[in-house]
């Protein structure tokens, strides 16, 4: 499992869009104190609030890693860049990028961090172990995000749910999956990086082994409703062997994004899919609670839809965006469903 060497100093170059610069701002919202500064040339136009900070005096501040938390079109490094990472590498920092071009791939760069005896950690190309499933029932709780389609907030309730299940006094961890969250949470596993062979049992060793009464959170991918990423999402579903999901879904969305041939499932649909996929690995998998991106909805709106789901259903439904919802899906896990999945697992 990659880990990473904090507290950051951002890097930001010249990025003038904050969607391009979504990592940094991500980052920054999730671990705040994780983050020292900023390094943003003149002509930037996006800053995350952390204050601008020189590459020396984050290296005597303590910073660990140079994050680039920008993705230039293309994803390949800009070569103006370049002095910047080289400045950072002998000042003692290590690098951290989710680029497509590797870090490792550029020769003076990789010279310098060998000189340098620094770390360059290109996340979406970690070499991750070759290891396969073995559907071996592991101590502690684990629940999972899984979604009616990619990029509608699996990532986002995972962190949230955390954060909302600490709060409740409950031991609980979230293991990132993507390149975002393994930054936010400075350890994890790009796993739709991983050779499809082995993506169960990456999984299996990102949660391993825990206390019996703790909460691994696992960031979901993809969907098991998509036709390019199906696949990480099933290895994904079986080598975490969750005792509870979540099903997370973009309220209007009629569609998978960008392929108008392949409609979104039904929410009862989506879930007993997952479920029934599920039960591989853990017979005891079950649903605790729908988490909606509903973005698209005046208030009126969310409140009806809410009520129309949660009736239709059965669960909890909220949107970790408002009103606090989560914490309504924490408390129905805690009182609802902790003891019981606790009795099971003991």
């Amino acid at each position: 499992m990659l880990v990473l060497r904090k507290p950051y100093l951002i890097f930001l170059g010249d990025v003038d869009s904050a969607v391009d610069a979504k990592t940094a701002l991500g980052v920054v919202d999730w671990c705040p104190d994780d983050v020292l500064g900023e390094l943003a040339f003149p002509e930037a136009r996006v800053s995350t609030g952390k204050p601008a900070l020189g590459i020396a005096a984050a290296a005597a501040a303590g910073a660990g890693s140079l994050l680039i938390g920008i993705a230039p079109v293309g994803g390949r490094l800009p070569a103006h860049w370049l002095p910047s990472l080289l400045e950072a590498v002998r000042a003692g920092l290590d690098i951290v990028s989710g680029l497509h071009q590797r870090l490792s791939d550029i020769p003076e760069l990789a010279a310098a961090a060998a000189a340098a005896g620094v770390q360059l950690h290109d996340v979406r190309h970690g070499a991750w172990p070759r290891v396969t499933g073995t559907g071996r029932k592991r101590k502690g709780l684990r629940l999972l995000t899984v979604g009616t389609d990619c990029a509608l907030g699996k990532k986002y309730t995972a962190l949230a749910l955390t954060r909302a299940l600490q709060a409740r006094g409950l031991p609980a961890s979230f293991r990132a999956t993507g390149q975002t969250g393994v930054m936010i949470s400075g350890s994890g596993v790009a796993i739709d990086a991983v050779v499809s062979d082995f993506v169960a049992g990456v999984a299996e060793q990102l949660s391993p082994d825990n206390e019996p009464d703790h909460w691994d959170v696992i960031e979901g991918q993809g969907s098991l409703f998509h036709p390019a990423y199906a696949g990480v999402t099933l290895g994904l579903l079986h080598g975490s062997q969750p005792d509870a999901l979540v099903l997370c879904h973009h309220a209007g969305r009629q569609h998978i994004a960008s392929l108008p041939d392949f409609p979104t499932p039904p929410l009862a649909e989506a879930i007993e899919a997952y479920l029934r996929a599920g039960r591989l690995t853990n017979a005891a998998v079950r649903c605790v609670g729908v988490s909606i991106n509903s973005s698209a909805l005046s208030e009126d709106e969310w409140l009806s839809y809410r009520a129309r789901v949660e009736a239709e259903l059965g669960l909890p439904v909220v949107d970790p965006m408002r009103g606090g919802g989560v914490e309504r899906l924490a408390e129905a896990i805690h009182h609802n469903h902790h003891q019981e999945f606790s009795d099971h697992v003991a």
